[in-house]
């Protein structure tokens, strides 16, 4: 079919550059830096695009380490324009623990093999690679967006790394949240009734969420952390912080009934201990990723072309994370699959750090980046597939 032959022509193209996209990969993975502190790898990125005649812009949207690449596909103003997304920000503890590297890699060589493509089939339009800090847990994307990066784009894809191949997996939406209480300081042994215990608050707030999760839907998820606990063991605490991801597949629920209800549980917990409380938003939220069918259609020829089928069934499975490239498709549609880098490995494992540079890593971005340099080409070479995937973005966005 004409899928298979295109994407086996986007093949071709990473196999060309297989040893410069590999040694990307590598180099990211071997440096891992937190969220909004990627500068070697960006650096890297930004470097390996204008060697390839992309012109590179950083600092985008007033971050130091985002960048968008540009490349015109023909006379400038012809054709739709197409956005890549990178992402290459580690986990703390963990480095590439979701395997950004290999994001970050298959990105870059989507989008040269697309030029090389697009060329091939005289096919006007234009190219951005948009380098989005900030992933886990910053929403880089959400900044990107407000700073109209986005604005006259017409569809936006990524790849993400997993232990499994898959292209229309949803993802659930999440609230940032912290919680602050502040008691009253005292010596913990020879006056201890002088004191309100800020972190005996976060306890009871860690042991109410646990008692509510019998009472959330089951794609619900609250996670929580203590990131302040006092100061010293013999003064009884007086500020205790804790820190909150609070997730779900519904939109209105999330801020509706499972927001209020972590609420209550912050509002308990303080007037339990004589503590003050605050709770407070400390990042944008994640929207829930809106599938496009159209373009997971195009991923999952171009995947079966590829040696890897999709099986049936392989969307919503009830458990998944979050991503700010939800974010980005309740803006223009948006492909956001997974392509197997770790067989059965789990993201945010140290298994799937170890096995982030592998050798099925490495077929992971040589082939993530030909499944999407293949769907960008059938975007900028039938007219008709980006119309279809527009009026099913339409359809979506106005049922929502």
């Amino acid at each position: 079919t004409a899928a298979a032959r295109l994407a086996r022509a986007a093949r071709a193209r990473t196999e060309e550059l297989r040893a410069e996209l590999l040694a990307l990969s590598h180099a990211v993975h071997a440096e891992p830096e937190l969220r909004f502190e990627e500068h070697a790898a960006a650096g890297r990125l930004r470097a390996t695009l204008g060697a390839h005649g992309f012109q590179v812009e950083a600092g985008t949207g007033g971050m130091p380490t985002a960048f968008r690449a540009t490349r015109e596909l023909g006379p400038p103003g012809e054709g739709p324009t197409l956005a890549v997304f990178c992402e290459y920000d580690a986990l703390p503890g963990l480095g590439h623990g979701c395997g950004h590297n290999v994001i970050a890699a298959a990105g870059v060589g989507a989008a040269l093999a697309t030029a090389a493509l697009a060329g091939e089939h005289g096919a006007p339009g234009r190219l951005l690679v948009i380098g989005s800090p900030g992933e886990e847990g910053g929403g880089g994307k959400v900044r990107l967006l407000e700073a109209g990066v986005l604005d006259g784009v017409d569809a936006a894809v990524m790849v993400h790394a997993a232990g499994y191949d898959a292209v229309s997996r949803t993802n659930l939406g999440r609230l940032s949240l912290e919680a602050v209480f502040t008691g009253r300081a005292s010596h913990a042994s020879a006056a201890p009734e002088g004191g309100r215990n800020a972190l005996d608050a976060a306890t009871l707030l860690l042991v109410a969420i646990g008692l509510l999760r019998q009472q959330i839907t089951p794609d619900a998820r609250i996670h929580a952390k203590v990131a302040e606990g006092g100061q010293s063991i013999n003064i009884i605490p007086e500020r205790a912080r804790v820190e909150l991801f609070v997730r779900a597949l519904d939109s209105g629920y999330l801020r509706g009934r499972l927001l209020e209800a972590v609420g209550d549980c912050v509002r308990g917990a303080a007037i339990a201990t004589g503590t003050t409380h605050e709770l407070a938003e400390v990042a944008p939220a994640y929207d829930p990723v809106l599938a496009n069918p159209v373009l997971a259609g195009l991923a999952a020829d171009a995947f079966a072309a590829l040696g890897r089928p999709i099986p049936h069934g392989s969307g919503w499975s009830g458990a998944a994370g979050s991503t700010d490239m939800g974010n980005v498709s309740r803006r223009v549609p948006a492909l956001h699959p997974y392509v197997c880098a770790v067989p059965g490995a789990a993201l945010h494992t140290r298994d799937f750090a170890a096995g982030a540079a592998g050798r099925d890593a490495d077929a992971a971005v040589l082939d993530g980046a030909a499944m999407l340099g293949s769907v960008l080409t059938a975007l900028l070479t039938d007219p008709g597939r980006l119309a279809a995937a527009k009026a099913e973005f339409a359809a979506a966005t106005s049922a929502a």
